[in-house]
């Protein structure tokens, strides 16, 4: 789903009394408390979807593909998504493999 798609399924889903630009500023606002509480190395837990924190990885020995010589690789900060109970649980629901779609194994 695009950040587009995500504005026009909740305005026209859920609340079609408000503009296509209310909706847009609201989601905008949403994303940017998002990306400066995580900038300022924080943790943002919405219940029922998941968790969002910083990984932060140490400077570290890496080899290079091309050349098979060994270099240290920087260190960086990777975001990490842990999926709540609630989300896996509706996710693998909906993958679960239905009788019709399961091979024969004569």
């Amino acid at each position: 789903m695009t950040r587009r798609e995500l504005i026009e399924h909740l305005r026209a889903a859920n609340h079609p009394q408000y503009t296509h630009a209310d909706v847009e500023q609201l989601v905008r606002i949403l994303f940017e408390h998002m990306s400066q509480t995580l900038a300022a190395d924080g943790r943002i837990e919405i219940r029922g979807f998941g968790s969002f924190r910083l990984r932060h990885r140490p400077l570290r020995p890496a080899r290079n593909p091309l050349t098979g010589e060994r270099v240290m690789a920087p260190a960086s900060v990777v975001i990490r998504f842990k999926p709540g109970k609630e989300l896996a649980r509706r996710v693998n629901a909906a993958r679960a493999p239905t009788a019709k779609s399961t091979p024969d194994r004569r």
